[in-house]
């Protein structure tokens, strides 16, 4: 990316992980391929935390513990020195030679102080800079920060200065803040006062919470006060999403990015890269545990860059490093990857991973007896074929003796079939969700899914149901008595169900008989052109 070589594309976010040149060498020695130091100024501009200011979130409800969904912090810039960030910049490039460190400097508009930090950081010998115009809280009081970040004009400007008084083999990067109505406008800004990428998104500023007497959290001092801080961790994600494809959608496939804000993991890792960023950033997933996290991710990463060239296995229903559940809706999903015609295997009865056996017995009171005595009918019925299949077979040993050659040649076509694969490496899959991105003016509205329920895997919970009902197209009945659900026709494909049901596969989409069984928007009150499939103006579907 931008003339550097990465040994991996994970690194340290300019944040809390990076608050010291000794915790940036632990990361190091544990294998993160870069770190951004954390944001530094001018001793002018030093400023002293506050504390408390790094608190969970709300977001996921009163959990406990790591994994947490978000938090919010109050924490400025670095409270080091610029000399200290120059000297660990030379000891940390001399002591890791293949990793990279990237100075992030912030100042407010004042040339002669971004052309100052610009020439220590040069002299130290960072690799890349990053320009922090983005923190939201704290510098904006010193006109820092996000108060340069949200003008475009003003971000163009400072990006100039730092272009002009640096070399150009050293790449430039402005941190984007997702506090604006179009994060491609500042973007845009980025590229035309020079600089060689971006990095989106820094954190969302907002308030995480108060308590029933109306006091903020966290709160500082006496007074108990609070301001509005940033929002990191997952609970971020969507939005980092959206502008880092937006971003490289507007500036092309070859504009650098560093994606951050809510990877957590190897597949949230490869989430923005295949949406375009070159490498990722991290934080809040570091804060949740520690630097050892990079063992999964890099293994992560590897597994499921593998998983996307095993064609084979997906078409058998893996889904990344998941294996096939057996449900109904992904062996139908299967067999439409194989070649099946969608009206041979859509709209017929579900009957789930069990068949007709367990059909309309549900897991609750004396219908979980019959299904205990059935299980218990099949386990004999396995047993007994299974007694059969072991008798003395003279055919089967002239069949097993003429195999002997194939099964040792077995080895071999492995070995080839592994050739085979073609395993894309970080920079091929990077941007590959792109072309599917578009105005919502330009999705298909005729081709339409409706949902499935496996009556196997369902636990009888309702939930679907009463979401369905309260919050959707009511479009699901409820048996009173053994508490399954059955998709009714006028099912819209919301797939409002799929997302509170309980069990992984209960409920899954498939595709809808557009044929057979049309999808047609229930207008309420027929349109004065009499055609009630008419979606909108425009369309041309239908």
């Amino acid at each position: 990316m931008a003339g550097l070589t990465f040994i991996n594309p994970f690194g340290l976010a300019s944040a809390t992980p990076t608050t010291s040149a000794d915790m940036i060498r632990r990361a190091f020695e544990q294998g993160w391929g870069f770190a951004v130091t954390k944001t530094f100024g001018l001793d002018k501009d030093l400023m002293t935390n506050v504390s408390p200011r790094i608190v969970r979130g709300t977001t996921s409800g009163h959990k406990f513990g790591p994994n947490q969904g978000s938090f919010l912090n109050i924490e400025i810039i670095s409270e080091k020195t610029v000399a200290y960030w120059c000297k660990a910049i030379q000891e940390l490039k001399r002591d890791f030679p293949k990793q990279h460190v990237i100075a992030s400097i912030m100042a407010a508009a004042i040339q002669a102080d971004w052309e100052e930090l610009c020439a220590a950081v040069v002299a130290a010998g960072a690799v890349a800079i990053e320009c922090n115009l983005s923190c939201p809280h704290g510098t904006g009081d010193k006109s820092m920060g996000l108060a340069c970040g949200q003008d475009a004009d003003t971000v163009e400007q400072i990006t100039r200065w730092v272009r002009a008084a640096t070399p150009a083999h050293i790449p430039v990067f402005i941190k984007v803040t997702p506090n604006v109505t179009d994060t491609r406008s500042i973007a845009r800004a980025a590229k035309r006062g020079g600089a060689t990428g971006v990095t989106a998104v820094n954190t969302i500023s907002g308030l995480m919470g108060v308590d029933a007497l109306a006091q903020p959290w966290p709160a500082v001092g006496n007074a108990k006060g609070s301001t509005y801080g940033g929002m990191s961790g997952n609970a971020t994600r969507p939005v980092a999403l959206k502008a880092i494809s937006a971003i490289a959608k507007d500036m092309g496939p070859d504009f650098p990015i560093m994606g951050t804000g809510g990877a957590d993991n190897a597949d949230t890792v490869l989430q923005m890269i295949v949406c375009g960023a070159s490498i990722v950033q991290i934080c809040s997933a570091i804060q949740n545990q520690d630097y050892s996290i990079i063992y999964d991710l890099i293994t992560g990463l590897k597994a499921l860059l593998y998983m996307r060239a095993r064609t084979d296995l997906q078409k058998q229903g893996w889904v990344g490093q998941s294996p096939p559940s057996g449900s109904i809706g992904r062996q139908i999903a299967s067999a439409l990857m194989n070649g099946v015609k969608l009206q041979d295997v859509v709209g017929r009865p579900s009957k789930g991973a069990g068949g007709k056996r367990y059909t309309g017995l549900p897991k609750f009171g004396e219908y979980a007896a019959s299904r205990q005595m059935l299980r218990q009918r099949e386990i004999e019925e396995a047993t007994k074929a299974r007694e059969e299949e072991q008798k003395p077979n003279a055919a089967a040993e002239v069949t097993l003796r003429e195999g002997a050659g194939i099964m040792n040649k077995d080895p071999e076509t492995k070995e080839q079939k592994q050739e085979e694969i073609k395993i894309e490496s970080v920079h091929e899959v990077k941007g590959k969700v792109l072309s599917r991105l578009s105005q919502w003016m330009q999705l298909k509205p005729n081709e339409q899914v409706v949902a499935l329920v496996d009556e196997e895997l369902c636990i009888n919970c309702g939930k679907c149901y009463m979401t369905c009902n309260d919050s959707g197209y009511q479009a699901i009945d409820f048996d009173a008595k053994t508490h399954f659900p059955t998709i009714k026709s006028n099912c819209t494909g919301c797939t409002l169900c799929v997302s509170v049901c309980p069990i992984p596969d209960c409920i899954v989409m498939v595709p809808r008989d557009m044929v057979n069984n049309p999808y047609v928007p229930d207008r309420g009150v027929t349109p004065a052109d009499g055609n009630i499939r008419n979606a909108a103006a425009g369309y041309k579907y239908f």
